[in-house]
């Protein structure tokens, strides 16, 4: 008695990328597509009516919420349904959110048929699936820990939380914009990121904002 395919939703806003994960997918006779969506909205919506057993999950999805955002519900909604992700991006910031939201797996674009394949069905047992580059830079974290940010760093985290510019932050702090700049060179580089919309998000799911 054979298994029977994996069941599987696509999520990707770009028409003509899903086109082509489709036509893939459809290639393996062990993988079944039960929907694809363009927006995270749609994915979500999907979800509920086709219970997938993975959903291939992009980051950036243009206009609604974003697949960190989607997968975080996602788990939330339909906890059977195992979250893939197949992005370009393999920043720190990215790879922890994803994770942090519940996906099992992390993929980049320029993997191989046979390693997407290969992903998808551990991510259907629930099995981490993670792209090579991922993983070194996941071990790398491990094996060197990120040092604990200043109590300065910290307060000029916060007033970037608020969406303060660098001359704000540094009429708040008493501080000039040249110094707001040097510790903010110095948060990217402990957070492993390199905006700030980056440093906040890693900051809000590292919960180092009080």
């Amino acid at each position: 008695m054979t298994e029977r395919p994996v069941r599987i939703l696509v999520c990707d806003d770009h028409a003509v990328v899903r086109a082509g994960l489709l036509a893939l997918l459809h290639s393996a006779p062990d993988i079944e597509v039960v929907g694809e969506a363009g927006t995270g909205e749609e994915a979500l919506a999907l979800a509920r009516k086709t219970a997938p057993d993975v959903v291939l999950m992009d980051l950036q999805l243009g206009a609604g919420i974003d697949g960190v955002e989607t997968t975080r519900r996602l788990r939330a909604t339909s906890p059977a349904s195992h979250v893939l992700v197949l992005t370009t991006y393999d920043t720190d910031a990215d790879v922890t959110r994803a994770v942090a939201a519940g996906a099992t797996g992390y993929l980049l674009k320029a993997e191989r048929a046979e390693d997407l394949f290969t992903a998808i069905h551990a991510a259907a047992r629930g099995r981490p699936a993670l792209s090579p580059p991922v993983a070194d830079r996941v071990m790398s974290r491990l094996r060197n820990p990120r040092p604990t940010l200043t109590p300065r760093e910290r307060d000029i985290l916060a007033q970037l939380a608020q969406g303060l510019p660098n001359h704000a932050i540094a009429r708040a702090l008493f501080i000039s914009e040249a110094t707001v700049k040097t510790h903010l060179r110095r948060i990217y580089d402990k957070l492993g990121v390199d905006t700030r919309a980056g440093a906040v998000a890693v900051a809000k799911e590292q919960r180092l904002l009080s």
